[in-house]
């Protein structure tokens, strides 16, 4: 018997968003959860994005809310700004007919507005842990008679070093509440925090049965991080894309990348959360029609992006659910047509694009980045496929009588036809091949048991991360490392002996009780990257360094200024 939203006993207001957002069946995790929260149950969900999870906990949440209530009643903790305000979106339409006030905090922001809207009154704060963490220091978010606390993506934050700032969250709410945790994957550490904060909680395990589709060719490139841009370009030049979808993690690098790939060549636009609606459809509308042939999209401003004609969807970056990942390339190979869906892999993403393997249990074909050779030869054969379909059309009578006219003044046909040949292909020059490097692929594995073996690992003064994301943070002075083939020492000196890769350092240290998980929380949080992007950590008695990507040391860089470890400034500079 099918389960329906008017089955579940919800407040009609919310029954009424849902079905006019389209919705009349809940998803299992819906129909599983929704019952079990209503009652005030703790509640483990294992899911990923896709299947329904932020409804499935939004709905309890907002049916338990008292109304005319002067203080904050549930906290959504999130691992990034854009989950964040996914997160905020959706419980904000959900409640839209429940005078819900919604409110998403995040580090990046000026912190009055969030202050000012505290101080007038809050239902449910959605927010990182290191923005959380900053307000409740500055004694403006008050979460002393919270009822319900939802950790979504907890495995995540895990990987960002958040750990301890949500220990410490979680600590400051009331015994009595009620605890939901959502997690793909379920570490050791999830669960020892699970045991440790959560009561008789029930157990969710909720397995996606749809996978990608058959219709779409999926293939992946292995490339240096800051040689992306220039091997999409490339890539743009081998394809046949009629239309293309490339996503990337943050607003800014919408517009970034948009503006690049128009300055080599390639009118893009982006698609983020800062345009209006007006703006927003406008956008959509010139690629629908033609007018707009690549958008450059974060996976919040895509959702509910309707357009059956993708010819291609790019995965610039690789997101940190792998479920987002069949939904990108779903936009492609739409009603019967086949689509093709390519990945831009970096290094360090490696074991991301496992996570995706393992949950589509299909294995993405590794391609080689296209050489300057090969896009030579295939512009000239396009070239030569042109003038093969002219000549069988015979239609050049008026450029027939101009080369008559050329050959009567004496001038050779070949030399004419040569001529010719390269004015048509003037325009290629405004369209230089961008060069890319080898990728020297670092080889964490056999750093890791080498580094194992030694007597500094054996006397418990190596520490590996908690991050599960391959990173390995040496705490002693000296480490050997492997790439491609080549064995390097890296004593921590000022230079990164990885290919991309850039030194910063840090004034803090051993001394500081500094851990390598601060070190990625707080770059992570403040900076609005990618924990698992952060490199090598090595901590000194009162320094640390860190390798983070080239092309994100400006953002680092800038964003340090407000940026705390355990109380104490992050002061970054480069090695």
């Amino acid at each position: 018997m099918t389960t329906e939203f008017t089955d579940l006993n919800l407040h009609p207001e919310l029954v009424r968003a849902v079905t006019e957002r389209g919705y009349a069946t809940p998803t299992p995790i819906q129909a599983a959860l929704i019952p079990v929260m209503m009652t005030g149950a703790d509640v483990i969900g294992q899911a990923q994005t896709g299947t329904g999870k932020t409804a499935a906990f939004a709905l309890p949440l907002l049916h338990n809310l008292e109304p005319n209530q002067k203080h904050i009643q549930s906290l959504v903790l999130a691992p990034t700004r854009e989950l964040a305000l996914q997160v905020a979106e959706a419980i904000s339409e959900y409640g839209q007919f429940h005078n819900v006030r919604v409110l998403a905090v995040y580090g990046g922001q000026a912190y009055m507005p969030q202050i000012n809207q505290l101080r007038r009154g809050v239902d449910v704060v959605v927010g990182t842990p290191g923005r959380l963490m900053d307000l409740m220091r500055k004694n403006v978010l008050d979460i002393n008679h919270i009822r319900t606390v939802v950790l979504d993506e907890a495995d995540e934050m895990l990987s960002m070093g958040f750990i301890e700032d949500i220990e410490t969250i979680l600590a400051a709410t009331p015994a009595q509440r009620q605890t939901a945790l959502f997690s793909a994957t379920m570490p050791a550490e999830i669960r020892r925090l699970a045991d440790k904060y959560m009561r008789d909680p029930q157990s969710i395990l909720i397995e996606r049965n749809q996978m990608t589709s058959a219709q779409i060719e999926q293939r992946y490139y292995f490339v240096n991080l800051g040689e992306k841009t220039a091997a999409l370009t490339r890539m743009f030049e081998m394809e046949e894309v009629t239309s293309a979808l490339i996503f990337v993690h943050t607003r800014a690098e919408t517009g970034e990348l948009a503006s690049e790939l128009t300055r080599r060549g390639y009118p893009s636009e982006a698609l983020n959360g800062d345009l209006s609606q007006d703006a927003r459809e406008r956008t959509l509308n010139r690629f629908r029609n033609g007018q707009v042939t690549v958008l450059v999209a974060t996976d919040v401003a895509a959702r509910g992006l309707d357009i059956d004609d993708i010819s291609h969807v790019f995965n610039y970056e690789l997101p940190h659910d792998p479920e987002i990942y069949i939904h990108r390339i779903g936009r492609t190979g739409r009603a019967g047509k086949t689509g093709i869906a390519i990945t831009l892999v970096a290094p360090r993403e490696k074991r991301r694009l496992r996570q995706v393997e393992g949950l589509t249990r299909q294995k993405l074909k590794e391609m080689p980045v296209p050489t300057e050779q090969d896009i030579r030869a295939f512009r000239e054969e396009k070239l030569m496929n042109q003038f093969r379909v002219w000549l069988s059309r015979g239609r050049c009578k008026t450029e027939r009588t101009l080369v008559e006219q050329l050959v009567t003044e004496g001038h050779d046909p070949l030399e004419i036809a040569a001529v010719a040949v390269k004015i048509v292909r003037a325009e290629e020059k405004q369209r230089p091949i961008a060069a890319v490097s080898v990728v020297e692929e670092p080889k964490p594995k056999a750093f890791e048991r080498a580094f194992e073996r030694s007597e500094r690992y054996k006397g418990g003064r190596g520490e590996r991360p908690s991050t599960g994301s391959g990173r390995f943070a040496d705490r002693g002075a000296k480490s050997s490392r492997d790439f491609g083939g080549k064995t390097f020492r890296d004593s921590g000196g000022k230079t990164s002996h990885e290919p991309g890769m850039v030194r910063l350092s840090i004034r803090l240290g051993k001394e500081h009780g500094i851990r390598p998980n601060d070190i990625v929380g707080a770059i992570a949080a403040h900076a609005d990257i990618p924990g698992a992007v952060i490199g090598k950590i090595t901590i000194h008695d009162r320094n640390s360094l860190v390798d983070v990507p080239e092309n994100l040391v400006g953002k680092v860089l800038s964003k340090a200024a407000n940026a705390q470890i355990r109380r104490q400034p992050l002061e970054l500079q480069k090695a």
